[in-house]
C-alpha cells in the first residue's frame, strides 16, 4: 500500500536531502554531537515528516501549513550548514554542492506545492 506524500517528488527530494545530511553529520567532530550533529539530523528530518503528515491534512489550508513548517526546518537545515562551512567542518566540494543543489532546488518546489495548493 503506498500513501499520497510516497508520490510526492518534495518528499523523495527530502529523502535525498536527508541522506547526504546523515552522511556528513558523522563527519562532525565528536563536540558537535549534541548540537550541530542532532540539529541537522532532526531539522532533515522535519522536512521529510512534515510533507508526509500534511498529505494527510483535510483541507488545502491545514496542508500549507504543514508545507511552511517544512520550509521553516529546510532554512533551519540550511543555516546549520552555513555554520559548518564557517567553521571548516565540512569540505567535501562535491557533497557540498550536491547539498547546497538539492536543499535550493527542494526549496523552490515546496514554495512552488504550497503556492499550488493555497
Amino acid at each position: 500500500m503506498k500513501y499520497k506524500f510516497e508520490e510526492l517528488k518534495v518528499w523523495k527530494m527530502s529523502l535525498i536531502l536527508g541522506d547526504h545530511i546523515y552522511s556528513i553529520a558523522e563527519e562532525l567532530p565528536e563536540i558537535e554531537k549534541f548540537n550541530l550533529r542532532s540539529q541537522i539530523v532532526r531539522a532533515s528530518t522535519s522536512v521529510s515528516l512534515n510533507i508526509a503528515e500534511g498529505s494527510t491534512s483535510q483541507s488545502n489550508k491545514e496542508q500549507v501549513r504543514f508545507i511552511k513548517y517544512a520550509i521553516r526546518s529546510l532554512i533551519e537545515l540550511i543555516a546549520c550548514l552555513r555554520i559548518m562551512e564557517r567553521r571548516g567542518y565540512h569540505e567535501t566540494p562535491e557533497l557540498n554542492n550536491e547539498i547546497e543543489q538539492t536543499a535550493h532546488n527542494l526549496f523552490i518546489k515546496l514554495q512552488a506545492f504550497k503556492n499550488s495548493i493555497e
